[in-house]
Order: C-alpha cells, then structure tokens, then sequence
C-alpha cells in the first residue's frame, strides 16, 4: 500500500486539482507525480528518508506530496508564512534531506542559516531568488524512453507525514502519522451517511494544508474519491465566495474565523453558495452565534466537528444529523471515544470530561520526544486529547474546553471558553479570549483580551460588571485587556500560549 495511491483509479479527464486557475487532470497530475517521483528516487531518496514541502496551497504543494509520498519518503509539510529561525529549527528536527518550494516557500527559505541545517537540496520555481537553490522544473521531466519510478510499496505502520501541531500549548511538535493512520480517517469518515463524497463534488482547498484538515480531510479526501479540489491561497471573503460560484464548489470546510467573516459581511451575495450541500467546521469551537448567523443568511448549516493532528484528524462530526448549534455531532465509524475523570475512569452520564480516543487513526507518537508520547498514548492505545466535552442522552458531544487551559481559581475550575461565550455576546465586542494569570491569594486569576467592533470604545468597568451579570463572581475577569487582534494559528485556535 501507499497513500500516494490515491490518485489512481480515477478518469484521465476528470479533474483533480484547480491552481492559480489552472485546471490539471487526474491524467495529467499522475504524469507529474510519476516524473518529480523518479527525480527525487534519482536523488537517492528512499524509505525513512525525509522531503519537506514550504508551499501555500497550490500545485507545487500537491505534486510534490504525492511524490514524495510514492518515493518511500516521510513527508514535513510546513508553514511558508513561519519566521525563519522556526523553519530552522524544524529542517534541523526532523533530519530534512530535501525542501521543496513553492514561490511563497522560497521568499520564506531565505532567511534560513543553511549551516544550522542538514538539508541536501533545496528546489525552488524558476525567477525565485535563494541562494544556492535549484530550479524545480526540471525535475518535472521524465527522460525520452525512461520508464518513471514505481511507487513504492509501503506498510500500514510505516510513517507517511510528520505534521507539526498547532502549538497551542508548549512548543510545537511533530506528530508521527502512518500511511495506516492517514487512510483509515479517509476510510471511517467516507462512511458518514451524508458526508461521502463523490466524483461529481468540487472541494474547496482553503484551509492550509500544511495543517491535518487542509490535507488530509480536503485534499486526500477529495483525491480519493475522485472529486475536485479548488485551491486557494490567500482568503479574502470576497474573492473566495466569488471562487466558490465561479467553480460550482459543493463542499466548504473552513475554521470558524472564515464563517465569521462572511456572516458579518456587508452586501453578500445570499445566493453566493448556492451550489454547496456541505458546509464543515473545524480546528476551533465555532460560537452559536455565528452558526446561527451564517444559516440566517446563506440559508446553510455549518456542521460542526472536532479532531486533531495525533487522530488524523478527525474524531466526531455532525454531518448528517439534525443541527445541534454548539455540539460536535457524534464520533465517526471505527473511532472509540470515552469521557474520562482525572483518575481514568469513565464519567458520570451528564459530567465533563476529558475526550479519549482509539483507533486505527491514532497516531505513533511525537519526533523524539518519549516523554511527551507516554503523556498523551496510554498502554492499551488511548489518546488523551486534553479537550473535555459533556455528551447527552443521544450520545452528541458538547466541547466544554481544553483540559490544558484550564484556569483554577481558589480551587475552582473556570473554562475559558464559557468566559468567552459571555464575552463574544457582548454588543461591542468582536472577538475575545481568557488565560490566567497568577495570583497570590486564589493562585490564578482570569484575564480576558478582546478586540473592539470598529468604532467602539470600552471600558474594563463595564466588561467586568457585564461578565459579572453573566456568570459565577470566580469566572469573571479580574483584568480586561484590549487588544487589535487575538493571535490565532492557521487551524483559528486561539494561541493563548503568546497572550500569555
């Protein structure tokens, strides 16, 4: 088996992929997958070796995924838009021998020390200006008579992809996933009722994807059966809902800082997604609010699930259900999912608790860090998610918040999230989110960042009294801070790690 096998199978003519405008065939994408593929086994690339890919979401990112992939190799996808001294750090990590560029990927590469990193070729599109790079494009050359490369034969346990997470908490790491892990998420999800795609679909490649959901959920999902993708590498509500018309796009899944933007902006087309019958979030707890909104006005519910990188990634979906706002649906075929109390034992039915998932989708572990590994895989194979949930009596689970993230206040848990919610329903505010902080009476105090509505002034008085109306005195911010913008990573999480 091979995951880059996906793309086989499929009509010459259909088509696979759409970048920069360019339609490109599943005929002709296998054509140059097998040619970049019999460059990179002609540069010695084999199993256990690892290509890096520093692409947006275009076609550079596809082939050379599938290529890489199809040469045995263990493929490190990352973000084109991280700072230099990151990229660094993670070549140096995960023992890089190849980067391959996207134009976006080469103006990022060159900041990088090239001493500090053990990185043998770095390929990068013609016009792009980096040092000691080579020019990519002949490697999308099979010699005259050449026969292309076969793709090699992997098995099930053997590493496909070293996927950063997001880093919400601590320092990212890189999480281990198998051809296995990969293609049985592909597998249990494609037998949700309602959420199977079919050749005649058209995705919508938004989502990043050198983040899990772009990749593997967008992409090889759309890959493997057949259907088309339509990458897009910079959102811009108008443009993207333009795109989405203009391609007939019948599945959107997005993170929640994309359905935001369109149910607040001015003048849109009502009729702008006409063509769509699946509309997904994930990556970050989408708020009522905004579902209900955005179903207001594109007469469209957004479906709700959760996942992460360590499951490949997805967990619970509400796809196919009658909408439940606020719940992440119920958990896929083939994925065990427990609620689980700080002793391991399963919870009261009605009680939060911390989410437990096992499955074929679960992934080995993180890049040489034991310790962290045995934190979160339990001996008989559980992942301990750090996100705690409350189900109800239909078994639909309700996010509660990340266990991690917890703020305890003089004993008593608050979980951002609800402090969130309260703070997001407030008229003036735009976006918001809470940590805490130390406090030398009730050990952690709660802080609140919020970002205004345009032309709104507050005060902290009045969030604080507002807060106050709304929940326990022991929930409340102690401090209000204003800010322009809360730093998200590119799945919409907040990153309270910086707000910290």
């Amino acid at each position: 088996m091979n995951l880059a096998s996906i793309i086989d199978g499929h009509p010459d003519d259909a088509v696979a992929l759409v970048s920069r405008g360019r339609p490109t065939t599943y005929g002709e994408l296998q054509v140059q997958v097998a040619a970049l593929r019999t460059s990179l086994a002609g540069l010695g690339i084999a199993p256990g070796d690892r290509v890096a890919l520093l692409c947006a979401n275009n076609w550079f990112f596809v082939v050379g995924w599938l290529a890489a992939l199809g040469a045995g190799a263990e493929v490190v996808p990352l973000n084109p838009g991280s700072p230099a001294k990151e990229l660094q750090a993670q070549l140096a990590e995960t023992d890089t021998r190849i980067v391959i560029a996207g134009p976006t990927g080469a103006d990022a590469y060159n900041g990088v020390d090239r001493l500090a990193v053990p990185v043998e070729h770095v390929f990068v599109p013609e016009g792009s200006r980096v040092e000691a790079a080579e020019p990519i494009e002949p490697l999308f050359e099979l010699a005259a008579g050449a026969d292309p490369a076969p793709v090699v034969d992997r098995a099930p346990d053997d590493v496909a992809l070293l996927m950063y997470t997001a880093g919400t908490s601590g320092s990212p790491k890189a999480a281990i996933l198998t051809h296995g892990n990969l293609l049985s998420n592909l597998e249990q999800s494609d037998r949700v009722a309602g959420r199977s795609l079919t050749p005649d679909d058209v995705c919508l490649g938004l989502l990043p994807l050198f983040h899990i959901f772009g990749l593997n959920v967008v992409l090889d999902g759309a890959l493997h059966k057949g259907a088309s993708v339509v990458l897009v590498e910079r959102f811009d509500p108008v443009d993207t809902l333009r795109t989405i018309t203009d391609h007939g796009v019948t599945v959107v899944a997005a993170a929640p800082p994309v359905y935001v933007a369109w149910a607040t902006m001015p003048g849109a087309d009502r009729d702008a997604l006409r063509t769509v019958r699946i509309v997904a979030s994930g990556a970050a707890k989408l708020p009522e609010e905004v579902a209900k909104a955005f179903e207001d006005r594109f007469d469209l519910t957004i479906a709700e699930g959760y996942g992460l990188t360590e499951a490949s990634p997805i967990v619970t979906t509400s796809v196919g259900g009658e909408p439940r706002f606020g719940s992440i649906g119920v958990p896929i075929p083939g994925v065990d999912v427990r609620l689980v109390d700080e002793d391991g034992e399963d919870v009261i039915e009605g009680d939060p608790g911390e989410i437990w998932v096992r499955g074929p989708n679960v992934f080995k572990g993180y890049l040489g860090d034991d310790e962290a590994t045995r934190r979160v895989l339990t001996d008989d194979g559980w992942l301990r998610t750090g996100d705690v949930a409350i189900a109800d009596d239909d078994g639909w689970l309700w996010l509660v918040d990340r266990r991690k993230d917890l703020v305890i206040v003089s004993g008593f848990n608050v979980y951002p999230a609800e402090v969130e919610d309260v703070l997001r329903a407030h008229p003036g505010v735009a976006d918001a989110a809470v940590v805490g902080e130390p406090d030398p009476y009730s050990g952690e105090r709660v802080k609140a960042f919020v970002v205004e509505e345009p032309g709104v002034h507050l005060e902290e008085d009045e969030l604080v009294d507002y807060c106050l109306a709304h929940l326990a005195r022991y929930k409340a911010p102690a401090r209000v801070e204003v800010v322009d913008e809360i730093p998200r990573n590119a799945g919409g999480k907040a990153l309270r790690r910086a707000l910290r």
